[in-house]
């Protein structure tokens, strides 16, 4: 019966993973949300599917974020590290020690108990290094401003947990014993000076260990070739450094980061990278689903007002302090808010300290009880609000900026060709004209962009070239080619509607994305559309033709059979776009046509014409 109830435990966690994640990612709220509202479902507060057990898994699942540590340790190199140093030390430092002492202060006016504010506001300047790091690298974000300061100060964090550790058992009353929860250190009976040499020793050996004895290590069990076994040896590495770390009283998640740093350089880092990401995958997935399953839901809908207060002050307050913080180091102000709203909610360490502190009478239950339902609240509440920021706020805020500087004025050009957008087609194409002896008006709405070229003697404008006025000054009407390369495609369309409304005169070439837009601007009346990625795509094809055996005239060959077939098939079916049963079958025709022109050209004699073929240049291919 107890491996039925476990696969039965198994079937709800997986099932639920499977049903609540891919629907939160598809409404755009990332599979944190997805996950804690999954547990939350199961947990007893709702369906009931899992019991207490969702508690005792939490502390198993904190494994996950061992293995993202030590995932994100071997993304790193010791020259990043050097180089984050001030935030490091200083944004990470500062941000601890001013977040603890002001939730200190706030929970005396409440407790009147220094020791239990004290420990009320140690917990609560943690971050979860889960959840922030989960959506910095689902949204891309881990090399940006925002990206870098957050993983500063959630790895200062992390090194402040040992102190913190230290500190704890301090604020325990004289009339309790010291529970189990902190014997796990086995030096902790030593000396000072003894636990302190220990630590030191372990900490060298991780660092002798990676960077000499596990390359050779890894050499001798990757020639085996058995993936099963380098597999295994990766996991040996992680819950063996976790081990030792547990041993000597300091973070597994410190220990691990270190050891994924060490073998940074490794010839091996892509491996275990690769071998621990499905068990990282699976454990953090297990600890949010964990989080939202031990939620006292009941709590608090008895008593909504006190635990949202008490998450309002938690969030509200962090976020300001960390947005102070972000302008004393000169962050820009859309990475600042983004940075200071990641790091707003409490960390998922916050259970095992509360745990402690219940356990040795540090704080009551009832107060561990609310506090616990609100670091879940905060934790559920972050990616909404991230969400919220990017969706409704960071929009305006790019206006704001953008609209901040006047667009320049323009005496009237009068060069033959205005391009409007100097983003990488735009650069690229414009660099070619000008070297071509050209001459340019450029039309661009970054001024950081603008500022740039500048400076390398391009004549660029800053404005919305969607705008009558700055199309005027530009010279369209005496202009013999717009060239419309907006990284925005409704910003394509916009333009492209007022240069045939009063520009009628002026020849449009216009950038697409894809065949569909390629299909709308021909529509709106663009002259000619150019598919960025059609010709690139191609030029890779010819290298891979030659790659396989082909020689070079062959393959230009059938670059220029297919390009024309594709030219002459965009024509064809953008007459019957809008029909998209005959649009298929044709589409299907004209695919089975080019697959037998390939053909023939592949097996067709061409001998007597391979010296042309042979010295025919790439840039002779036609362009559409």
């Amino acid at each position: 019966m107890e491996n039925l109830s476990f696969f039965f435990q198994a079937m709800v966690y997986l099932g639920a993973a499977i049903v609540m994640v891919p629907i939160a990612h598809r409404l755009g709220l990332g599979s944190v949300l997805g996950y804690l509202l999954a547990g939350i479902l199961i947990g007893p507060s709702f369906f009931g599917w899992v019991g207490e057990e969702g508690e005792h898994l939490l502390h198993f699942a904190e494994f996950g974020v061992v293995m993202m540590l030590f995932v994100i340790g071997l993304e790193l190199e010791i020259d990043l590290l050097l180089k984050l140093k001030n935030w490091l030390i200083g944004l990470g430092g500062l941000q601890v020690l001013v977040t603890t002492l002001f939730f200190t202060g706030i929970s005396y006016l409440f407790t009147n108990h220094w020791k239990a504010s004290l420990a009320i506001g140690m917990i609560l300047s943690l971050s979860s290094t889960a959840i922030v790091l989960q959506t910095l690298k689902e949204k891309g974000l881990m090399k940006a401003v925002s990206g870098q300061a957050s993983f500063s100060v959630l790895l200062f964090q992390d090194m402040a947990v040992i102190p913190m550790l230290a500190i704890f058992p301090f604020l325990i009353p004289h009339d309790q014993v010291l529970g189990d929860s902190h014997s796990s250190s086995l030096i902790a009976h030593l000396p000072a000076w003894l636990r302190t040499v220990l630590i030191s020793a372990c900490i060298l050996s991780i660092v002798f260990l990676g960077k000499f004895a596990l390359n050779p290590l890894f050499r001798v069990i990757a020639k085996t070739g058995l993936r099963e076994i380098f597999t295994a040896a990766s996991l040996l590495l992680v819950i063996g450094i976790s081990l030792l770390m547990t041993s000597i009283g300091l973070s597994q998640a410190l220990g691990t980061f270190l050891a994924g740093v060490v073998l940074a350089s490794s010839e091996f880092r892509h491996e275990l990278e690769s071998d621990i990401e499905p068990f990282k995958g699976l454990l953090l997935g297990l600890f949010f689903i964990s989080v939202g399953s031990s939620m006292e839901v009941a709590l608090v809908l008895s008593s909504p007002g006190k635990i949202l207060l008490v998450v309002a002050m938690m969030m509200i307050g962090k976020t300001i302090i960390l947005f102070v913080l972000g302008k004393l180091f000169s962050f820009p102000k859309d990475q600042n808010l983004y940075f200071s709203l990641a790091l707003s909610q409490v960390g998922e360490f916050a259970f095992v300290l509360f745990s402690f502190s219940e356990q040795n009478g540090i704080l009551d239950k009832n107060t561990v009880s609310l506090l616990v339902a609100a670091v879940a609240i905060s934790m559920a509440m972050t990616p909404i609000f991230l969400l919220l920021y990017e969706k409704l706020y960071l929009p305006k805020l790019a206006t704001n900026s953008q609209s901040s500087r006047k667009q320049d004025h323009i005496e009237n050009e009068e060069n033959p060709v205005i391009i409007a957008g100097f983003g990488k087609f735009g650069n690229m194409l414009g660099r070619f004209l000008r070297g071509s002896g050209i001459h340019l008006t450029v039309l661009d709405y970054d001024a950081d962009r603008v500022e740039m070229l500048r400076k390398f003697d391009f004549k660029v404008y800053f404005g919305d070239a969607t705008r009558y006025e700055l199309l005027l000054g530009a010279g369209a009407e005496k202009a013999k080619l717009m060239i419309c390369a907006l990284d925005s495609y409704e910003k394509q369309v916009e333009l492209i509607h007022t240069v045939k409304k009063h520009f009628p005169n002026l020849k449009i070439l216009a950038r697409a994305g894809d065949r569909e837009e390629a299909y709308e601007l021909k529509s709106l009346g663009a002259d000619s559309v150019f598919r960025e990625t059609r010709e690139t795509a191609v030029e890779m094809g010819i290298e891979a033709l030659k790659s396989l055996g082909f020689r070079s005239y062959q393959a230009k060959k059938a670059a220029l059979t297919f390009l024309d077939h594709d030219t002459q098939t965009f024509e064809e079916l953008y007459k019957h776009r809008n029909d998209r049963k005959t649009y298929i079958s044709l589409a299907k025709q004209r695919t089975a046509e080019l697959e037998r022109l390939m053909k023939v050209d592949t097996v067709k004699d061409i001998s007597e014409n391979s010296d042309i073929w042979g010295i025919l240049a790439d840039d002779e291919l036609p362009v559409s």
